[in-house]
């Protein structure tokens, strides 16, 4: 259905110069759902069905507010994010009014929801914490980056239209919808290329980067998977404190030979790519929707920077912070215990997941605990004496292999084995097991009153135009099944080590 917004956007985008297929459909969901690109006949791999050159792109080097920009030092989102409020402040002058009127005033991200709905929606996620640091540091970045603009005289800027409700809602725009242009150009919104919805794991079409010259050997391309690219090597470029790390990200990278600068904004020159074309890497049927994808993510990461969740992801995880697994640890050990153990195992070249000074173990979609995990709680309850034994082991052997690292085994030996070589069904004794059946119930906890079922009954109620309610119980029971499937993991562990155990004393017996 060509709605009026839609009629006006490809009006806008012909006068552009960006072509698009005519195989392809647009359709605007009249029940606020968004809109969507649809196949009108079959597409096959290799198709071209879209051109769009980089200048129709808004990034901070083709924004009326380019100047401002540079004069300011801006890099980043934070740059984009005054490049998106200022064509947005002249409305139907700004030369991009025909591609911003489709966009809507913000996404519906958890970073633009109240502090009551964080903490009554995303209660006990992976998202809680994260989502409520992330807004005290983007009020900082506009108090500190953006507020003094308004001061510039010579750019005369609204108040009105770069206040912090205004540079919130930009920076959920940038979240959900930049891509990664080129060095050149940075980070910026790409028309058309935001409009495919993402699927995990169905990436139908692919960006690239074609050259503006004819003698190149291959064109430079790229995913919504792909790594960031860090698009500054100017050192006095302020860039905003809101990590773009945080979540995947959109990239468009062009890596090209550049034929110098003409703008002094960095050292960064023009890329000598000018158009980006979309091609079909996947054969898509008629009336079949097409898809992009934003990465092999989980659902935390696709609420944080999306806005959404899918029903089974199997990218899902949940964390179990080293905090917690050292609360666990001071109900049955003393401090020096601890720290002991702990640093025997660090001293086997071993360590979690570090993110913001955090650092953590992660708990797959089926409930497997990282190895680094098991290591740890099976040193932490080793005998006293089989500990010293190691210990003293360890410091006369060293470790000189890098990630390798020390495990008991059955007949009572120390083996040296990488951690990805290590048998789990070795870690898996029945104490370790319990550790993780009480980690489990621990990390539950934080959910709140409300059991499992309760939220499950409450998604099947829900409907999805609830988006913050849906969205939110999305995820809440999809790390919650994970977390049962870590207590499955570790039951069927434990039987598993009585049953060994059993044996082999019935080996030893017949011996005797």
């Amino acid at each position: 259905m060509a709605t009026r917004r839609l009629r006006a956007f490809k009006r806008w985008m012909r006068s552009q110069g960006i072509e698009y297929s005519d195989a392809l459909c647009f359709t605007d969901s009249p029940e606020g759902e968004g809109i969507a690109v649809r196949a009108l006949c079959d597409l096959k791999v290799g198709d071209m069905v879209a051109r769009i050159p980089k200048a129709a792109c808004l990034t901070m080097r083709t924004s009326g507010a380019s100047d401002l920009i540079e004069s300011a030092g801006l890099g980043g989102s934070l740059g984009l994010a005054v490049a998106l409020m200022y064509e947005r402040s002249l409305g139907e002058d700004s030369p991009w009014a025909g591609y911003l009127q489709l966009l809507p005033p913000q996404e519906c991200l958890p970073l633009l929801w109240t502090l009551d709905d964080l903490d009554s929606l995303l209660r006990g996620t992976e998202l809680h914490k994260t989502v409520k640091e992330d807004k005290g540091i983007i009020y900082e970045d506009w108090k500190d980056s953006i507020l003094p603009l308004l001061d510039s005289p010579p750019f005369n800027l609204d108040p009105k239209c770069f206040g912090i409700e205004q540079y919130f809602a930009a920076k959920s725009l940038i979240a959900s919808r930049s891509f990664e242009v080129d060095e050149y150009h940075g980070s910026g919104m790409v028309p058309l290329a935001d409009l495919f919805n993402h699927k995990t794991g169905a990436e139908d079409v692919h960006i690239t980067s074609l050259h503006s010259y004819s003698d190149s050997e291959s064109d430079s391309d790229t995913n919504k998977s792909d790594t960031h690219v860090d698009t500054s090597d100017n050192d006095t470029l302020i860039q905003d404190s809101y990590s773009d790390q945080k979540g995947p990200n959109t990239t468009l990278v062009g890596k090209n030979p550049s034929r110098g600068s003409d703008s002094d904004f960095s050292s960064v020159s023009r890329d000598d790519t000018i158009v980006l074309e979309m091609v079909m890497v996947k054969n898509v049927e008629v009336g079949a929707e097409v898809f992009n994808t934003y990465g092999l993510v989980g659902n935390a990461a696709l609420l944080h920077r999306y806005g959404f969740t899918e029903p089974n992801n199997p990218f899902d995880i949940v964390n179990i912070d080293m905090e917690l697994l050292l609360q666990w640890s001071s109900s049955s050990f003393s401090d020096r215990y601890r720290r002991t153990r702990l640093a025997l195992w660090r001293k086997l070249d071993y360590c979690g997941c570090v993110s913001q000074d955090t650092e953590y173990f992660e708990i797959s979609f089926d409930g497997e605990p990282q190895i680094e995990l098991l290591i740890l709680l099976y040193i932490m309850l080793l005998p006293e004496d089989t500990y010293h034994k190691l210990d003293l082991t360890v410091s006369t052997a060293g470790n000189s292999n890098g990630s390798i690292g020390m495990i008991l085994s059955e007949e009572g030996q120390f083996i040296w084995e990488k951690a990805s070589e290590v048998s789990k069904d070795l870690l898996l004794t029945e104490d370790v097991c319990d550790a993780l059946l009480s980690l489990a119930d621990m990390r539950e906890s934080f959910y709140g009153s409300n059991s499992i079922e309760d939220d499950i009954e409450a998604l099947g109620n829900c409907c999805i135009r609830e988006r913050k309610l849906y969205h939110s119980l999305m995820l809440r029971v999809s790390e919650r099944r994970i977390l049962e499937r870590l207590r499955t993991y570790a039951a069927v562990g434990a039987q598993s080590f009585r049953t060994a155990k059993r044996s082999s004393v019935r080996k030893k017996l017949k011996k005797k």
